[in-house]
């Protein structure tokens, strides 16, 4: 069993669902990783791991999955994937075939054999994953399935592959055995489910059902699937409470249960009853432990930024990272070591990188020091949170700040800007820099005299965060942003959700290109609701007082504005960094630099380096 599955149960998990696991090889593959039940030779391991599992006293589940046209060629061998009909499972997925009648059988019966094995390795119970776009559900939504036979047109039709899979895993099982059933209660896509659709589509399946796991969306909405951070926690628990209501079983809910009250209002409520959480868990293993201990402000509470885990998993085809957790493996670990002998630290920036480190530092014994220019902490992770979509942002930096509160060894200055003469009498043996950055304005004729100055309209990201609460009689109003990164899109979302007449312009072909998987399908759908217009391979030669002059296919063009943004990156903020390495250097101090002082990055990056102050004390025999 893995380092993480043991701190899971150290945080008192009653039942984990080991995540899908693929039942027929290769087609029915999702991913590099994904493990596999299709063979009895995956059952000593699984079972090894219910084992260990169960001596911790917790229970243990295991979902079933094809992936059908989620299948990507590259990773099955250049097959062609299957489904019910020709129809991708996304927009840049590959063209699939549609299944023979008998392979649609021979299907179903790898999910009997796997459920065959899951029972044998010890599971407490099985799920069949039936949402999400994967080959279940391609066969339910019409969004797919296109088929004019047994399998496909009416609702019944539509869902007879889900119960002949249900019906012969139960033989495979036995009656006492217990299946879960995690679907899609909508599609919320246009010409998809709807829950009224569902609700009745259980009346086929819900006789072999004794969990009802009640998910949402499929990939053309994505940010309702694996839940976008502007959505409220707990959204969709009104979904489970339609099904708990009509069919009387118990049901789970997921999504965006990242605050405790709000997961034991739904509980209360009778929405559900069972709550389940993957990146929340990823974030924090031990959050239903802290809660249990009346240490709510411990908890280190998941912001649905989707880049570590989905990003990373679903986009990348990297190993899952956190952006608030940098150590999945080992968590809190670190702390069990101290320091060997008396260390000052001095952190210059009190974003989160410096906050990270600082902590960290302290934590293991140092004496820290945090200088931070601003009276408030968080850096651009606080500002970014005044964006109501990006709230929930806020957790983090708020969750840094507590603990920090907490290490009487730390001393933060904050409204107070670091000076050489201050950090020297402070005796450092590490100097950590951990500034930031700053909005980039490259020299266009116009930025300079017209970007955040006094009775201008044209702000950074920086000036429009600052002053976001005189932005309110916004509709009708023409927004041109220039850049299409990830703050060109934030500005882009909080004028479109407000009315707004909005166009963005970038001098790439494409514009989110730095986006996680999530995001990316939100802003897309976001963009085509609300009809943003969208120019590509368009530069801004010139920033006028009301246009901006653009260069596009050779032609020069003037697009006016009410309000103009010039959202053209970031660049490190590295003003003391050379005179302190020029000083300290000499004095053989550890000086590093984290953060986004170092490069512009996501949050991810700047935590984990913070983090890894651990390997500087190692390096220097500290620790």
């Amino acid at each position: 069993m893995s380092k993480k599955c043991s701190k899971l149960l150290d945080g008192y998990m009653g039942l984990i669902i080991v995540e899908n696991v693929c039942v027929d090889f290769p087609l029915g593959s999702n991913g590099t990783t994904q493990l596999r039940i299709d063979h009895d030779r995956y059952i000593p391991k699984l079972y090894q791991l219910t084992e260990t599992i169960h001596r911790h006293g917790a229970c243990v589940a295991i979902q079933l999955n094809h992936a059908g046209g989620e299948a990507v060629p590259s990773r099955i061998g250049d097959l062609q994937p299957v489904s019910a009909s020709d129809i991708p499972s996304d927009y840049e997925g590959a063209i699939p075939r549609p299944l023979e009648i008998e392979e649609i059988y021979q299907i179903a019966d790898s999910f009997a054999k796997a459920a065959k094995r899951v029972k044998i390795a010890g599971f407490d119970a099985v799920e069949i994953h039936a949402g999400h776009s994967y080959l279940i559900c391609q066969f339910l939504s019409p969004l797919y399935n296109k088929r004019t036979d047994e399998f496909g047109g009416s609702l019944e039709n539509r869902t007879r592959f889900a119960k002949i899979i249900l019906e012969i895993v139960r033989e495979a099982v036995g009656a006492n055995f217990p299946i879960s059933f995690r679907f899609s209660a909508d599609d919320f896509s246009e010409g998809g489910n709807t829950l009224e659709d569902t609700l009745k589509m259980l009346e086929y399946l819900e006789s072999e059902i004794d969990l009802i796991n009640v998910s949402a969306g499929v990939n053309e909405s994505m940010h309702f699937q694996i839940d976008h951070m502007s959505l409220a926690d707990g959204w969709r628990s009104y979904l489970a409470r339609a099904f708990k209501q009509k069919y009387k079983k118990p049901t789970m809910t997921t999504g965006n249960i990242h605050n405790p009250l709000v997961a034991e209002e739904i509980l209360t409520n009778g929405d559900a009853d069972l709550i389940g959480s993957g990146r929340g868990l990823i974030a924090d293993p031990k959050w239903p432990l802290k809660l249990l201990n009346n240490q709510n402000d411990d908890i280190r509470k998941c912001i649905s930024c989707n880049i570590g885990c989905s990003g990373h998993r679903m986009g990348l085809n990297r190993p899952i990272r956190c952006t608030v957790n940098p150590d999945l493996i080992n968590d809190d670990e670190y702390k069990k070591h101290k320091v060997k002998k008396h260390t000052n630290v001095v952190v210059i920036g009190a974003g989160t990188a410096g906050l990270e480190a600082a902590c960290t530092a302290a934590e293991v014994g140092c004496q820290v020091f945090l200088f931070e220019e601003n009276k408030y902490l968080g850096g651009l992770a606080t500002e970014m949170s005044r964006l109501p979509e990006k709230r929930r942002i806020a957790d983090f930096p708020e969750y840094l700040k507590k603990r920090s509160e907490k290490l009487r060894n730390l001393i933060i200055f904050a409204g107070q800007k670091a000076s050489i003469e201050q950090i020297e009498n402070l005796k450092p043996d590490i100097i950590v820099n951990a500034t930031g950055a700053k909005v980039s304005l490259p020299p266009i004729k116009g930025i300079a005299e017209l970007v955040d100055k006094k009775d201008s309209n044209i702000f950074s990201i920086k000036k429009f965060l600052d002053s976001i609460d005189d932005f309110q009689e916004i509709e009708q109003k023409r927004v041109l942003i220039a850049g299409g990164g990830s703050v060109g899109l934030d500005v882009l979302e909080y004028f479109a959700h407000r009315g707004a007449a909005v166009t963005i312009f970038d001098r790439s072909s494409e514009i989110g290109r730095d986006l996680d998987i999530v995001s990316r399908t939100f802003i897309f759908q976001l963009m085509r609701n609300y009809k943003v217009d969208v120019l590509y391979n368009t530069t801004l030669i010139e920033v006028n007082k009301e246009s901006f002059s653009l260069l596009k296919n050779g032609n020069i063009i003037d697009e006016y504005f009410d309000y103009g943004f010039v959202c053209l990156g970031m660049e490190s903020e590295n003003a003391l960094l050379t005179e302190v390495q020029d000083y300290f250097k000499q004095k053989k101090i550890e000086i590093i630099n984290i953060g986004d002082s170092r490069l512009p990055r996501k949050i991810l990056e700047g935590v984990q380096e913070g983090r890894d102050i651990i390997m500087t004390l190692r390096k220097l025999e500290r620790l």
